[in-house]
């Protein structure tokens, strides 16, 4: 089922993204290992393992920051202001956060992918 959460994209514009983008793709996944500060993103890595490179090549992970509303971008300040990126959280809402912070900080080509609980959207983009 598709997610209802405001900025998350359509099946149709995450297909187009990945389609057109190829390897050039990043996926950036911001859900938070440590259970005592997001207890609900065990849910969804149960489901979806954080990316390696065995296991999602085209992903990075860098946890969001709820306090200061920022995102480490130590992974991301060598691409191309025009590269595709999905982000994700477990269903979007951080997802979202994090596509504004990108847009903001220059990035033109991004999109909320939702994550790993919207599972029509995961299918899209999930092994990248």
């Amino acid at each position: 089922m598709s997610s209802d959460r405001p900025g998350v994209a359509t099946r149709e514009e995450l297909t187009a993204l990945v389609d057109s983008a190829g390897d050039k793709l990043v996926v950036v996944d911001l859900r938070n290992p440590d259970a005592a500060v997001e207890p609900e993103d065990q849910v969804t890595l149960a489901i979806a393992a954080l990316p390696s490179a065995d296991n999602r090549p085209q992903a990075i992970h860098a946890v969001w920051d709820r306090s200061n509303d920022t995102m480490p971008l130590d992974s991301l300040e060598t691409l191309p202001k025009d590269t595709p990126i999905i982000t994700h959280c477990g269903a979007g809402g951080r997802g979202q956060k994090a596509k504004e912070y990108l847009q903001l900080k220059g990035f033109t080509n991004v999109l909320n992918g939702g994550g790993p609980k919207d599972t029509e959207l995961w299918e899209v983009y999930g092994k990248k």
